[in-house]
């Protein structure tokens, strides 16, 4: 009878463990999951403050005379709050200077990074190079631009609300 009672003890004993160790597996892989997902999600935040951020840049430092109207409106695509009311209240007034001036410039950007993020809003440093052609430099001058831009995520977008330009 002792011999039962011990096998019977034994048996319950193996199959405590096996649950004990099928809910901490299940616990970790949970967990390795949520983290992995979430890892996956801040670098798609990241990448997609990153392409806002150089895309803006690069409307900022590309405008031509010849379609300013069209590259005026992809900066301010990309705008929201005081950078899209400074930008709309300049406009008129750039528009022609720029046309006076005939000026080109054709931007590229260099690099970016971010100093600061989170789910809503972003700081990003761009280094930018431009061609600046005009009447003044007919041949072309070369500009670079270090640019920090503020970002605000609105309607699924990551928009620019502030640039400034940085030392």
């Amino acid at each position: 009878m002792a011999a039962r009672w011990t096998d019977g003890l034994s048996g319950r004993a193996l199959t405590v463990g096996l649950v004990v160790a099928t809910v901490l597996t299940s616990a970790v892989s949970l967990w390795l999951g949520m983290s992995l997902y979430d890892r996956h999600e801040t670098e798609m935040r990241r990448q997609d403050i990153l392409g806002a951020a150089r895309q803006s840049a690069l409307n900022f430092t590309s405008l031509d005379y010849r379609h300013y109207d069209r590259d005026s409106g992809n900066v301010l695509k990309g705008a929201t709050g005081d950078f899209k009311k400074q930008f709309t209240a300049q406009t008129a007034q750039l528009t022609k200077l720029v046309a006076e001036n005939k000026s080109v410039s054709e931007g590229q950007v260099l690099d970016a990074g971010i100093v600061r993020s989170d789910a809503r809003s972003a700081r990003v440093l761009v280094v930018a190079d431009s061609k600046v052609t005009n009447t003044a430099v007919p041949n072309g001058e070369a500009r670079t631009y270090r640019l920090q831009l503020d970002l605000v995520y609105r309607g699924g977008r990551w928009l620019t609300s502030d640039v400034e330009f940085v030392g």
